[in-house]
This record gives structure tokens, sequence and C-alpha cells, in this order.
């Protein structure tokens, strides 16, 4: 499991990286942590933080409360996501065969959509990633706004994290493609190989607004009540 908590967050505006931005009375990237750790699949955790914020990610691990027998590693970020991730998945031991790669913005997804991901990909799948039918009319746009075409949304996913990969194709994936991309599974996409999407879960929300933020909080208020 890579943990990628290496972004700036800076549309959120808080002056730190948005997974040391509290929540509830914890960072985002403990409440994360929490959930991963809920997943019994889960037996190696690799956080991916900004290089000035490998103290605070360690305190974050530490909260989190490890299950026995579960290694927990904090390492530095790169220069962007892709980077990040593979810089997380350079520390994965070769035992691995089934990597999940999950975004501590999206802090409150639980640990049955970990455990979903999971075994969708040990049942054969090279790449599963969760996904929410997009309720929205979406437009496809040229360079001057105007409208080119409008897909039909009964065939849309908005989708989220964590995703899970055969490790050799997630090494591969990373190996021959540099790209810049915003999710894993675009890099398997251009492989040409299939990616299952799973059903998602309202709570993998990603916080990258304050409103966000606010939502992420209420979100916690209606399940600890």
């Amino acid at each position: 499991m890579v943990v990628v908590a290496a972004g700036s967050g800076s549309r959120l505006g808080a002056g730190v990286p948005k997974a040391f931005v509290s929540v509830g009375g914890a960072t985002l990237l403990e409440h994360a942590l929490r959930r991963v750790l809920g997943c019994p699949a889960v037996q190696l955790v690799t956080v991916v933080a900004p290089a000035g914020h490998l103290v605070a990610a360690r305190e974050a691990v530490a909260a989190a409360s490890a299950p026995t027998g579960v290694r927990i590693v904090v390492v530095s970020g790169g220069v962007d996501r892709r980077d990040s991730v593979a810089a997380g998945l350079a520390t994965v031991s070769p035992d691995f065969d089934v990597v999940l790669v999950h975004d501590a913005a999206r802090a409150l997804a639980p640990s049955s959509l970990f455990a979903s991901v999971a075994a969708a990909v040990r049942a054969g799948h090279p790449a599963v990633v969760p996904g929410l039918p997009v309720v929205d009319t979406v437009k496809e746009v040229d360079d001057d706004g105007v409208v080119v075409s409008t897909p039909d949304r009964a065939r849309l996913r908005a989708i989220q994290t964590p995703q899970g990969f055969s490790r050799a194709v997630l090494e591969r994936a990373h190996a021959q493609l540099g790209a810049a991309v915003t999710d894993d599974a675009a890099l398997v996409e251009r492989l040409g190989l299939p990616v299952l999407v799973v059903p998602g879960d309202p709570l993998a929300e990603k916080v990258t607004t304050p409103r966000d933020l606010a939502h992420a909080e209420a979100a916690l208020r209606a399940t600890s009540s």
C-alpha cells in the first residue's frame, strides 16, 4: 500500500500540505491511515510525504496505531504525483504482488473500499479503480470553449482511490511511460491493458478546497454520532 501525502494543497489555502490539515482533531493523513489499517489485507504501508514534513508524517503514523505485524515506512515525495508514487513503490518488497495506491486527501475512504479493490486485483484484474456514477451532464469543449460533444453520462464514472494493481503491471507502467497523469490507472490504460471499475464510496471524496474540508468535518460528525 502506497499512501500519497506529498501534495502542496495550494487550493486549500491552509498554509501546510493538505495531508497535514486537521479535521475533527486529527490530520487528514491520520484519518486515512486509520482506515487503511482497518483493512486486514494490508501488510505494508509506505507513506510518501513532503521532505519538510517527514516528522509530522511519522507522528501521524504513530497516532494511527498500526496493528501487530503491519509495517509502516515514511519516505520523501518527488516533484509530481507520478514521482511520488514511484518513490513509494520502490520501497515495496518484491514479495507483494498486489499494490494499492491511495491519496491521503481521500481521508475518509472506508476500510471496506480497500478490501474490495484488493480482492478484485487478486481475482485476476491487472488494474482496479473505484468509481461513482456521474450525475451532472458533462460537455467536452475545444480550446475556445465551444462544446464539441456531450458524452453519455451513463457511461461515465468519477474515479477515486485506492487504486489497485498487479505489482508487475504498475512497475511496467512507471518504467515505460513518463507522461504526467492524474492517476496511475491512466498509465496502465496507455499500456493497452484493461482497468476495471468497482463501486466507489461517497466517503472517498477528495479534499481539495475549503468547502471539501467542511464536507469532511460534517461526514466525521455524522459517522461518529
